[in-house]
Protein backbone atom coordinates (compact mmCIF):
# COMPACT_ATOMS: atom_id res chain seq x y z
CA UNK A 1 0.00 0.00 0.00
CA UNK A 2 1.37 3.73 -1.18
CA UNK A 3 2.51 5.82 2.32
CA UNK A 4 0.38 8.32 1.91
CA UNK A 5 2.18 12.13 1.11
CA UNK A 6 1.72 14.71 4.17
CA UNK A 7 1.24 18.18 2.67
CA UNK A 8 1.60 20.70 6.07
CA UNK A 9 2.44 23.91 4.51
CA UNK A 10 0.76 26.08 7.38
CA UNK A 11 1.43 24.33 9.91
CA UNK A 12 5.37 24.63 8.77
CA UNK A 13 4.77 28.71 8.12
CA UNK A 14 2.95 28.75 11.67
CA UNK A 15 5.78 26.98 13.51
CA UNK A 16 8.32 29.17 11.36
CA UNK A 17 6.60 32.17 12.82
CA UNK A 18 6.45 30.99 16.19
CA UNK A 19 10.33 30.51 16.64
CA UNK A 20 10.61 33.79 14.86
CA UNK A 21 13.20 33.08 12.34
CA UNK A 22 12.98 33.71 8.59
CA UNK A 23 12.22 31.29 5.29
CA UNK A 24 16.26 31.14 4.87
CA UNK A 25 17.08 30.83 8.49
CA UNK A 26 14.93 27.87 8.91
CA UNK A 27 15.72 26.25 5.74
CA UNK A 28 19.10 26.14 6.87
CA UNK A 29 17.87 24.76 10.28
CA UNK A 30 15.88 21.87 8.39
CA UNK A 31 19.28 21.09 5.68
CA UNK A 32 17.27 21.98 3.00
CA UNK A 33 16.84 24.50 0.09
CA UNK A 34 15.17 27.53 0.17
CA UNK A 35 13.28 26.71 -2.41
CA UNK A 36 11.97 23.24 -1.65
CA UNK A 37 11.03 24.97 1.84
CA UNK A 38 9.02 27.89 0.11
CA UNK A 39 7.74 24.68 -1.89
CA UNK A 40 6.84 22.08 1.21
CA UNK A 41 5.17 26.04 2.64
CA UNK A 42 2.87 26.54 -0.01
CA UNK A 43 1.94 23.09 -0.32
CA UNK A 44 3.68 22.28 -3.65
CA UNK A 45 5.71 19.53 -2.44
CA UNK A 46 4.54 17.06 0.51
CA UNK A 47 6.99 17.53 3.68
CA UNK A 48 9.57 14.83 3.45
CA UNK A 49 11.32 12.55 6.21
CA UNK A 50 13.92 14.25 6.55
CA UNK A 51 12.19 17.53 7.37
CA UNK A 52 10.08 16.07 9.44
CA UNK A 53 12.89 14.34 11.83
CA UNK A 54 14.83 17.72 11.40
CA UNK A 55 11.68 19.76 13.02
CA UNK A 56 11.79 16.65 15.71
CA UNK A 57 15.56 17.35 16.28
CA UNK A 58 16.15 21.12 15.73
CA UNK A 59 13.12 22.36 17.74
CA UNK A 60 11.60 19.29 19.60
CA UNK A 61 8.60 20.08 17.47
CA UNK A 62 6.00 17.45 18.27
CA UNK A 63 5.31 15.52 14.37
CA UNK A 64 2.08 14.12 14.92
CA UNK A 65 1.14 17.55 14.99
CA UNK A 66 1.60 17.80 11.27
CA UNK A 67 -1.08 15.19 10.71
CA UNK A 68 -3.49 16.87 12.62
CA UNK A 69 -4.40 20.71 13.01
CA UNK A 70 -7.46 22.60 11.37
CA UNK A 71 -7.35 21.26 8.14
CA UNK A 72 -9.92 18.38 9.02
CA UNK A 73 -11.92 20.65 10.77
CA UNK A 74 -12.25 23.60 8.40
CA UNK A 75 -13.07 21.59 5.57
CA UNK A 76 -16.27 20.16 7.45
CA UNK A 77 -17.08 23.38 8.54
CA UNK A 78 -17.17 25.20 5.01
CA UNK A 79 -18.61 21.92 3.24
CA UNK A 80 -21.49 22.63 5.83
CA UNK A 81 -21.64 26.25 5.17
CA UNK A 82 -21.85 25.75 1.85
CA UNK A 83 -24.45 23.39 1.63
CA UNK A 84 -26.23 26.72 2.30
CA UNK A 85 -29.00 27.10 -0.69
CA UNK A 86 -27.16 31.03 -0.80
CA UNK A 87 -24.11 29.37 -2.66
CA UNK A 88 -25.70 27.32 -5.54
CA UNK A 89 -23.09 25.02 -7.27
CA UNK A 90 -21.49 22.92 -5.00
CA UNK A 91 -17.88 23.53 -4.57
CA UNK A 92 -15.65 20.48 -4.47
CA UNK A 93 -14.54 18.57 -1.77
CA UNK A 94 -10.95 18.94 -3.32
CA UNK A 95 -11.10 22.83 -3.48
CA UNK A 96 -11.77 23.09 0.13
CA UNK A 97 -9.46 20.53 1.28
CA UNK A 98 -6.83 22.90 -0.68
CA UNK A 99 -8.50 26.28 0.95
CA UNK A 100 -8.07 24.80 4.18
CA UNK A 101 -4.41 23.71 3.86
CA UNK A 102 -3.33 26.59 2.09
CA UNK A 103 -4.99 29.16 3.41
CA UNK A 104 -6.67 29.08 6.77
CA UNK A 105 -6.56 32.30 7.48
CA UNK A 106 -8.88 32.63 4.59
CA UNK A 107 -11.27 29.71 5.49
CA UNK A 108 -11.62 30.98 8.86
CA UNK A 109 -12.89 34.44 7.22
CA UNK A 110 -15.19 33.03 4.89
CA UNK A 111 -16.45 30.91 7.99
CA UNK A 112 -16.82 34.21 10.01
CA UNK A 113 -18.68 35.79 7.35
CA UNK A 114 -21.18 33.11 6.76
CA UNK A 115 -21.81 33.32 10.39
CA UNK A 116 -22.46 36.89 10.09
CA UNK A 117 -24.79 36.04 7.29
CA UNK A 118 -26.97 33.30 9.06
CA UNK A 119 -27.14 35.76 12.39
CA UNK A 120 -28.35 38.20 10.48
CA UNK A 121 -31.07 36.63 8.18
CA UNK A 122 -32.58 34.94 11.21
CA UNK A 123 -32.47 38.16 12.67
CA UNK A 124 -34.64 39.49 9.89
CA UNK A 125 -36.60 36.72 9.54
CA UNK A 126 -38.14 36.35 13.15
CA UNK A 127 -38.16 40.42 13.34
CA UNK A 128 -35.97 40.42 16.41
CA UNK A 129 -36.12 43.91 18.30
CA UNK A 130 -32.74 43.83 18.22
CA UNK A 131 -31.64 43.83 15.00
CA UNK A 132 -31.16 47.88 14.70
CA UNK A 133 -28.73 48.09 17.89
CA UNK A 134 -26.89 45.22 17.99
CA UNK A 135 -26.49 45.05 13.64
CA UNK A 136 -26.57 41.97 11.49
CA UNK A 137 -22.70 41.47 11.16
CA UNK A 138 -22.13 40.48 14.67
CA UNK A 139 -21.06 36.81 15.27
CA UNK A 140 -23.25 35.13 17.84
CA UNK A 141 -20.45 34.79 20.91
CA UNK A 142 -21.50 31.47 22.09
CA UNK A 143 -20.29 30.31 18.47
CA UNK A 144 -17.47 32.80 18.30
CA UNK A 145 -16.34 30.81 22.00
CA UNK A 146 -17.51 27.26 20.68
CA UNK A 147 -14.85 27.96 17.50
CA UNK A 148 -11.84 29.52 20.02
CA UNK A 149 -11.87 25.46 21.87
CA UNK A 150 -12.72 23.85 18.69
CA UNK A 151 -9.62 24.98 16.73
CA UNK A 152 -7.80 25.11 19.99
CA UNK A 153 -8.38 21.70 19.77
CA UNK A 154 -9.97 21.70 23.26
CA UNK A 155 -6.49 21.76 24.93
CA UNK A 156 -5.39 25.35 26.67
CA UNK A 157 -1.84 24.23 28.21
CA UNK A 158 -1.16 27.00 30.27
CA UNK A 159 -4.57 26.79 32.08
CA UNK A 160 -4.08 23.06 31.89
CA UNK A 161 -0.74 23.33 33.53
CA UNK A 162 -1.37 25.63 36.22
CA UNK A 163 -4.55 23.41 37.30
CA UNK A 164 -1.83 20.81 37.36
CA UNK A 165 -0.33 23.12 39.93
CA UNK A 166 -2.64 23.62 42.11
CA UNK A 167 -3.82 20.44 42.61
CA UNK A 168 -0.09 18.97 43.35
CA UNK A 169 0.29 21.07 45.93
CA UNK A 170 -3.40 19.66 47.39
CA UNK A 171 -3.19 16.00 47.91
CA UNK A 172 -6.46 15.90 49.25
CA UNK A 173 -8.32 18.35 47.01
CA UNK A 174 -11.10 18.87 50.09
CA UNK A 175 -8.85 19.53 52.05
CA UNK A 176 -6.67 22.10 50.06
CA UNK A 177 -10.10 23.60 49.22
CA UNK A 178 -10.84 23.95 52.76
CA UNK A 179 -7.55 25.69 53.72
CA UNK A 180 -7.92 27.64 50.06
CA UNK A 181 -11.05 29.57 51.51
CA UNK A 182 -10.19 29.38 55.01
CA UNK A 183 -6.68 31.53 54.06
CA UNK A 184 -8.95 34.30 52.34
CA UNK A 185 -11.34 34.31 55.50
CA UNK A 186 -13.96 32.98 53.19
CA UNK A 187 -17.03 30.71 54.63
CA UNK A 188 -18.39 27.89 52.77
CA UNK A 189 -22.29 27.84 53.11
CA UNK A 190 -24.76 25.31 51.50
CA UNK A 191 -28.11 26.32 50.96
CA UNK A 192 -31.06 24.47 49.79
CA UNK A 193 -31.16 26.87 46.41
CA UNK A 194 -31.51 25.95 42.60
CA UNK A 195 -28.19 28.26 41.93
CA UNK A 196 -25.23 26.21 41.60
CA UNK A 197 -22.36 28.81 43.04
CA UNK A 198 -22.65 32.36 44.10
CA UNK A 199 -19.55 34.06 45.38
CA UNK A 200 -20.12 37.35 47.43
CA UNK A 201 -16.15 38.96 47.82
CA UNK A 202 -17.17 41.83 50.09
CA UNK A 203 -19.07 39.60 52.28
CA UNK A 204 -16.56 36.84 52.11
CA UNK A 205 -19.01 33.55 51.83
CA UNK A 206 -19.13 31.21 48.72
CA UNK A 207 -22.63 29.97 48.57
CA UNK A 208 -23.20 26.72 46.83
CA UNK A 209 -26.04 24.61 46.33
CA UNK A 210 -27.09 21.66 48.65
CA UNK A 211 -29.18 20.34 45.87
CA UNK A 212 -26.32 19.60 43.85
CA UNK A 213 -24.16 16.20 44.04
CA UNK A 214 -20.90 16.46 45.84
CA UNK A 215 -18.70 16.29 42.32
CA UNK A 216 -20.67 19.25 41.34
CA UNK A 217 -19.99 21.28 44.87
CA UNK A 218 -16.08 20.72 43.93
CA UNK A 219 -16.00 21.86 40.46
CA UNK A 220 -18.35 25.05 41.40
CA UNK A 221 -15.40 25.74 43.79
CA UNK A 222 -12.92 24.69 42.16
CA UNK A 223 -13.94 27.33 39.19
CA UNK A 224 -13.88 30.19 41.75
CA UNK A 225 -10.76 29.13 42.93
CA UNK A 226 -9.39 30.17 39.22
CA UNK A 227 -11.50 33.48 39.25
CA UNK A 228 -9.88 34.08 42.96
CA UNK A 229 -6.29 33.17 42.25
CA UNK A 230 -5.61 32.89 38.55
CA UNK A 231 -7.18 35.39 36.82
CA UNK A 232 -4.73 36.99 35.24
CA UNK A 233 -3.85 34.13 33.40
CA UNK A 234 -7.49 33.52 32.01
CA UNK A 235 -7.13 37.14 31.56
CA UNK A 236 -3.93 36.91 29.71
CA UNK A 237 -5.30 33.77 27.35
CA UNK A 238 -8.35 35.81 26.58
CA UNK A 239 -6.13 38.48 24.73
CA UNK A 240 -4.56 36.32 22.74
CA UNK A 241 -7.93 35.42 21.51
CA UNK A 242 -9.06 38.59 20.67
CA UNK A 243 -12.99 38.44 20.96
CA UNK A 244 -15.11 40.32 18.34
CA UNK A 245 -17.18 41.56 21.77
CA UNK A 246 -17.42 41.69 25.76
CA UNK A 247 -19.93 38.99 25.42
CA UNK A 248 -17.55 36.87 24.11
CA UNK A 249 -14.87 37.49 26.34
CA UNK A 250 -17.25 37.24 29.55
CA UNK A 251 -18.74 33.58 28.05
CA UNK A 252 -14.48 32.37 27.39
CA UNK A 253 -13.65 33.35 30.62
CA UNK A 254 -16.44 31.04 32.26
CA UNK A 255 -15.42 27.95 30.10
CA UNK A 256 -11.78 28.95 30.98
CA UNK A 257 -12.30 28.55 34.38
CA UNK A 258 -14.53 25.54 34.12
CA UNK A 259 -11.54 23.72 32.01
CA UNK A 260 -8.88 24.99 34.79
CA UNK A 261 -12.08 23.15 37.49
CA UNK A 262 -11.69 19.79 35.36
CA UNK A 263 -7.74 19.87 34.96
CA UNK A 264 -7.63 20.34 38.71
CA UNK A 265 -9.87 18.06 39.27
CA UNK A 266 -8.45 15.23 37.07
CA UNK A 267 -4.78 16.27 36.59
CA UNK A 268 -3.20 15.93 33.15
CA UNK A 269 -0.72 13.04 33.65
CA UNK A 270 -2.45 11.61 36.65
CA UNK A 271 -5.92 11.15 35.05
CA UNK A 272 -3.94 10.10 31.75
CA UNK A 273 -2.43 6.97 33.83
CA UNK A 274 -5.18 5.89 35.24
CA UNK A 275 -7.31 6.06 31.73
CA UNK A 276 -5.07 4.32 30.36
CA UNK A 277 -4.54 1.88 33.65
CA UNK A 278 -8.56 1.19 33.90
CA UNK A 279 -9.08 1.22 30.11
CA UNK A 280 -10.86 4.09 29.69
CA UNK A 281 -13.76 3.13 32.38
CA UNK A 282 -15.35 6.27 32.91
CA UNK A 283 -17.13 4.90 36.26
CA UNK A 284 -13.27 3.63 37.30
CA UNK A 285 -12.55 7.11 36.68
CA UNK A 286 -15.45 9.24 38.57
CA UNK A 287 -14.95 7.29 41.66
CA UNK A 288 -11.32 7.72 41.16
CA UNK A 289 -11.18 11.50 41.07
CA UNK A 290 -14.45 12.41 42.18
CA UNK A 291 -15.70 13.79 39.44
CA UNK A 292 -19.23 12.85 37.06
CA UNK A 293 -19.22 11.17 34.26
CA UNK A 294 -19.75 13.99 32.13
CA UNK A 295 -16.95 15.79 33.37
CA UNK A 296 -14.84 12.17 33.00
CA UNK A 297 -15.47 11.93 29.30
CA UNK A 298 -15.08 15.68 28.61
CA UNK A 299 -11.78 15.63 30.29
CA UNK A 300 -10.68 12.55 28.12
CA UNK A 301 -11.45 14.43 25.01
CA UNK A 302 -8.91 17.37 26.13
CA UNK A 303 -5.98 14.88 26.73
CA UNK A 304 -3.79 16.47 24.10
CA UNK A 305 -0.90 18.28 24.85
CA UNK A 306 1.96 17.90 22.58
CA UNK A 307 4.07 15.09 23.36
CA UNK A 308 1.84 13.05 25.64
CA UNK A 309 -1.57 12.90 24.01
CA UNK A 310 -4.33 9.86 25.14
CA UNK A 311 -6.37 8.38 22.65
CA UNK A 312 -8.15 10.94 20.55
CA UNK A 313 -11.48 11.19 21.11
CA UNK A 314 -14.62 12.91 20.62
CA UNK A 315 -17.06 14.03 22.84
CA UNK A 316 -20.70 15.37 22.25
CA UNK A 317 -24.05 16.32 24.73
CA UNK A 318 -26.72 16.47 23.57
CA UNK A 319 -30.21 17.00 24.65
CA UNK A 320 -33.74 15.17 23.92
CA UNK A 321 -34.10 17.21 21.10
CA UNK A 322 -31.46 15.97 19.90
CA UNK A 323 -29.59 20.06 19.48
CA UNK A 324 -25.63 19.51 20.55
CA UNK A 325 -25.06 21.50 23.28
CA UNK A 326 -21.39 20.69 23.81
CA UNK A 327 -18.72 19.06 21.28
CA UNK A 328 -15.63 18.21 20.18
CA UNK A 329 -13.32 16.15 18.38
CA UNK A 330 -10.11 15.26 18.56
CA UNK A 331 -10.73 12.92 15.83
CA UNK A 332 -11.66 13.14 12.04
CA UNK A 333 -15.46 13.20 12.62
CA UNK A 334 -16.57 16.55 12.75
CA UNK A 335 -20.24 17.68 14.06
CA UNK A 336 -22.55 19.81 12.50
CA UNK A 337 -22.30 23.53 13.21
CA UNK A 338 -25.89 23.77 13.21
CA UNK A 339 -29.03 21.62 13.83
CA UNK A 340 -28.86 18.24 15.55
CA UNK A 341 -26.90 15.20 15.15
CA UNK A 342 -27.64 12.19 13.21
CA UNK A 343 -30.76 10.35 14.84
CA UNK A 344 -28.73 6.83 13.43
CA UNK A 345 -26.15 7.95 16.35
CA UNK A 346 -26.85 5.82 19.61
CA UNK A 347 -26.57 8.66 21.91
CA UNK A 348 -30.25 9.44 21.10
CA UNK A 349 -31.35 6.02 22.32
CA UNK A 350 -29.54 6.94 25.56
CA UNK A 351 -32.32 8.59 26.80
CA UNK A 352 -34.53 5.29 26.32
CA UNK A 353 -32.26 3.28 28.77
CA UNK A 354 -31.38 5.71 31.58
CA UNK A 355 -28.07 3.96 33.48
CA UNK A 356 -26.62 1.88 30.84
CA UNK A 357 -23.87 2.59 28.44
CA UNK A 358 -24.49 2.07 24.98
CA UNK A 359 -21.90 0.56 22.14
CA UNK A 360 -22.06 0.87 18.89
CA UNK A 361 -19.71 0.69 15.88
CA UNK A 362 -20.41 3.18 13.42
CA UNK A 363 -18.88 4.23 9.89
CA UNK A 364 -19.05 8.11 8.38
CA UNK A 365 -19.73 8.31 4.63
CA UNK A 366 -15.70 9.19 4.88
CA UNK A 367 -15.43 5.14 5.21
CA UNK A 368 -13.96 6.00 8.78
CA UNK A 369 -15.24 3.58 11.48
CA UNK A 370 -15.58 4.71 14.99
CA UNK A 371 -16.30 3.02 17.97
CA UNK A 372 -19.19 4.67 19.87
CA UNK A 373 -19.87 4.65 23.41
CA UNK A 374 -23.20 6.64 25.08
CA UNK A 375 -25.01 6.82 28.30
CA UNK A 376 -28.08 8.90 29.67
CA UNK A 377 -26.80 11.96 32.00
CA UNK A 378 -29.81 13.34 33.11
CA UNK A 379 -29.70 15.19 36.47
CA UNK A 380 -32.70 15.44 39.04
CA UNK A 381 -33.36 19.20 40.14
CA UNK A 382 -32.85 18.07 43.55
CA UNK A 383 -36.19 18.99 45.09
CA UNK A 384 -39.61 18.54 44.22
CA UNK A 385 -41.29 20.35 41.08
CA UNK A 386 -37.36 21.31 40.75
CA UNK A 387 -36.80 21.43 36.95
CA UNK A 388 -34.55 17.91 35.49
CA UNK A 389 -31.63 18.69 33.23
CA UNK A 390 -31.94 16.15 30.83
CA UNK A 391 -28.65 15.36 28.62
CA UNK A 392 -27.04 12.55 27.18
CA UNK A 393 -23.53 12.15 26.45
CA UNK A 394 -21.18 10.39 24.04
CA UNK A 395 -17.93 9.61 23.39
CA UNK A 396 -15.95 7.93 20.98
CA UNK A 397 -12.61 6.99 18.92
CA UNK A 398 -11.36 5.24 15.94
CA UNK A 399 -11.52 1.57 15.70
CA UNK A 400 -7.87 1.23 15.87
CA UNK A 401 -7.78 2.32 19.57
CA UNK A 402 -10.83 0.37 20.59
CA UNK A 403 -8.36 -2.44 21.93
CA UNK A 404 -7.22 0.24 24.82
CA UNK A 405 -11.44 0.88 25.64
CA UNK A 406 -12.72 -1.48 28.34
CA UNK A 407 -16.21 -0.79 26.75
CA UNK A 408 -15.29 -2.43 23.04
CA UNK A 409 -14.48 -5.98 24.46
CA UNK A 410 -16.47 -8.62 23.23
CA UNK A 411 -17.51 -6.37 20.32
CA UNK A 412 -16.97 -8.24 16.60
CA UNK A 413 -14.55 -5.17 14.64
CA UNK A 414 -15.11 -6.76 11.64
CA UNK A 415 -18.46 -6.69 11.97
CA UNK A 416 -21.74 -4.41 10.48
CA UNK A 417 -21.10 -1.01 11.31
CA UNK A 418 -24.34 1.60 11.47
CA UNK A 419 -23.75 4.02 8.58
CA UNK A 420 -23.95 7.44 10.43
CA UNK A 421 -23.12 11.18 8.93
CA UNK A 422 -22.82 14.55 10.31
CA UNK A 423 -25.81 16.85 8.71
CA UNK A 424 -28.58 15.39 6.34
CA UNK A 425 -27.76 18.62 4.13
CA UNK A 426 -24.02 17.56 3.48
CA UNK A 427 -24.83 14.07 3.87
CA UNK A 428 -23.57 11.86 0.95
CA UNK A 429 -25.45 8.31 1.66
CA UNK A 430 -28.20 8.33 -0.78
CA UNK A 431 -30.62 5.66 0.89
CA UNK A 432 -30.73 6.72 4.16
CA UNK A 433 -34.23 5.76 6.06
CA UNK A 434 -33.81 8.55 8.46
CA UNK A 435 -33.45 11.61 6.09
CA UNK A 436 -34.54 14.69 7.49
CA UNK A 437 -33.87 17.18 4.29
CA UNK A 438 -32.48 16.25 1.17
CA UNK A 439 -28.43 17.33 0.31
CA UNK A 440 -28.20 20.26 -1.16
CA UNK A 441 -25.50 19.08 -3.83
CA UNK A 442 -27.82 16.47 -4.91
CA UNK A 443 -30.77 16.89 -7.65
CA UNK A 444 -33.79 15.69 -6.50
CA UNK A 445 -36.17 13.06 -8.77
CA UNK A 446 -39.61 13.32 -7.72
CA UNK A 447 -42.69 10.76 -9.35
CA UNK A 448 -45.76 11.64 -8.02
CA UNK A 449 -47.02 7.70 -8.90
CA UNK A 450 -43.26 6.24 -7.36
CA UNK A 451 -43.29 6.69 -3.42
CA UNK A 452 -40.49 5.02 -1.51
CA UNK A 453 -39.52 5.76 2.27
CA UNK A 454 -38.88 9.23 1.17
CA UNK A 455 -41.03 11.76 -1.17
CA UNK A 456 -38.20 11.65 -3.67
CA UNK A 457 -35.68 10.31 -5.28
CA UNK A 458 -31.99 11.19 -5.25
Amino acid sequence: MATQKLYAGAKLREVRTRIGLTQTEFAARLGVSLPYLNQMENNNRPVSTTVVLALAREFGFDVTELGGGDEARLTSDMREALADPVFGDAVPLADLRLAAGNAPALARAFLTLHRAYRDGHERLASLDAALGSSGMAAPSPWEEVRDFFHYCDNYIDAVDRAAEGVAAKWPDLDTGLAQFWDRRNVRVILEDTDRLRRFDGRAGTLTLSSRADPETRRFQQLHQVALVSRGDLLDATLDLARFASPDARAIARTGLANYFAGAALMPYDAFRAAAEATRHDLEALSRRFGASLEQVGHRLSTLQRPGAKGVPFFFVRVDPAGQITKRHSATRLQFARFGGACPLWNVHAAFETPGRFLRQLAETPDGVRYFCLARDVSRSGGAWRAPARRHAIALGCEVRHAERIVYADGLDMGGGFDPIGVSCRICERLQCHQRAVPPLERALRIDPDDRGVLPYDL
